[in-house]
């Protein structure tokens, strides 16, 4: 895969929790279809194909995650 285009600053970033699945989606921008590639310890980043330009990332167990974090 080419580099992938890391925004420096986001003015129109939209995020949306799924309490059923315990999961975080950003977006930057309207949220978009894109491939997603597993980076690993839960987390996906989203981009766009024919640009390579992030576009979103997913957080699975978030809720979990911070529980441990901060209850341990």
């Amino acid at each position: 895969m080419k580099e992938l285009k890391i925004l420096t600053s986001v003015d129109n970033a939209n995020w949306d929790y799924d309490a059923e699945a315990d999961t975080l989606y950003i977006s930057i921008g309207e949220p978009q279809a894109g491939v997603g590639f597993d980076a690993g310890n839960g987390i996906i980043l989203r981009y766009k194909e024919g640009t390579k330009e992030l576009i979103g990332l997913t957080i699975l167990g978030i809720k979990a995650r911070a529980s441990q974090q901060f209850c341990d």
